[in-house]
């Protein structure tokens, strides 16, 4: 399914997310995506790979259409952790929908939560330790960061919403985050009395932890309609980022907006990068020096071979939907095999976003080194373009 980031064309409509989980096509572990056996398909390359693949390299790829749906009165949730994607241990991936006015439960977990809006729109709290709160309105391509150990929770606004939430944590699960029903549902009457100052009779309908995590409510108002007065204020960096307000960096093949510590200061663990590859475009071949990699594939098709040194390479292709991975720090490129443009996301267990281009490294080599390696021609070897090219075009 296709994830636009563009407020006039939205994935999923209104109407859509109003009738529920079944007004977007909920893709299982046997549908499209999904072989018969359950397991992503390799692709085409996998199976006739080209040449130059070699040796063995891990799975770096799986379909979120093969991961398990967990369907709730309120919408639906699948996950990608190192379970279905062992060779992914620094990064677990969360796909999310609310209907109008559902509510993800207040809650924390032990990973940094990172985010970004494919659809719709919600309203998103939080506090810190301080006893500062945060509480904004998101939209589609909006992004939000919530430390790890801070509560928050998300509702959905008046079209619902579907997101993506990235945990800086490759073990992280979905299921096992710390709920406020279930503490409460596990703590004797008596003690929460005497904590909240009130009568054990105000806990005796308390709902079952089973009853919330992702639950019906109703639309909230205008933001201004939930501000909450904190004595110590608001946090101190935004939780939210307006990545559609970013300017991209135009390269010769397509576009890149870069996303980290730098400019969004609260996403202290995620670092990102949206790219997008014009047809017949690639992006270039390149390798991160300071962590692995987690992609995630927006829109269109890819084809990424890696390579892994001592002559092992391995070809994988990609779709709207299908998640990625490329071990620190191997070398790799993406290129667009389809028709329209490509667009997917690179994220990282880092602070800040790093990329090595092959290109500028022998661009700013001493040529003669270069061409002895290579059997180029020296004026070959001088002439490369000194800066980062990203996205070459076809």
């Amino acid at each position: 399914m296709r994830h636009p980031l563009n407020r006039r064309d939205l994935l999923v409509s209104g109407a859509a997310l109003a009738a529920g989980a079944g007004g977007v096509k909920l893709a299982s572990a046997g549908g499209a995506g999904a072989s018969a056996a359950g397991e992503p398909p390799a692709g085409p390359d996998a199976f006739n790979p080209p040449s130059t693949d070699a040796g063995e390299l891990p799975n770096l790829k799986f379909s979120f259409d093969a991961a398990h749906t967990r369907v709730t009165p309120g919408g639906w949730t699948r996950q990608v952790t190192v379970h279905e994607l062992p060779v992914a241990t620094t990064i677990a991936g969360v796909q999310m929908q609310l209907k109008p006015g559902a509510i993800r439960e207040l809650h924390w977990h032990a990973a940094g939560e990172w985010a970004i809006m494919l659809s719709g729109s919600a309203r998103v709290t939080a506090i810190d330790a301080q006893g500062r709160n945060f509480i904004d309105d998101v939209g589609t391509g909006d992004l939000w960061f919530f430390p790890a150990g801070l509560p928050h929770s998300i509702q959905g606004l008046k079209d619902g919403c579907e997101f993506l939430l990235v945990f800086d944590d490759g073990a992280f699960s979905e299921f096992e985050t710390f709920l406020i029903c279930d503490w409460f549902d596990h703590t004797p009457p008596s003690v929460l009395a005497k904590n909240f100052g009130l009568p054990e009779s105000t806990f005796a309908h308390l709902p079952s932890e089973q009853e919330r995590y992702i639950f019906e409510g109703v639309v909230p108002g205008p933001l201004s309609s939930d501000a909450v007065h904190s004595p110590a204020g608001t946090v101190p960096d935004s939780l939210t980022y307006r990545l559609t307000q970013q300017k991209p960096v135009s390269c010769p093949g397509g576009r890149v907006k870069i996303v980290d510590s730098s400019n969004f200061p609260a996403s202290a663990s995620i670092a990102a990068a949206l790219v997008e590859v014009d047809p017949g475009g690639m992006r270039e071949l390149h390798w991160h020096p300071n962590a692995d990699e987690w992609q995630y594939y927006l829109d269109g098709q890819a084809r990424m071979t890696v390579f892994g040194a001592q002559g092992t390479a391995a070809t994988f292709d990609f779709q709207a939907g299908d998640v990625g991975s490329v071990p620190f720090p191997m070398g790799h490129y993406i290129e667009n095999t389809g028709t329209t443009t490509l667009r997917f996301l690179e994220l990282f267990r880092a602070d800040r976003y790093a990329d090595v281009s092959l290109e500028q490294w022998m661009a700013l080599t001493p040529p003669e080194l270069v061409a002895a390696h290579l059997n180029i021609d020296r004026a070959t070897v001088a002439a490369l373009p000194k800066g980062k090219q990203i996205v070459v075009r076809g």
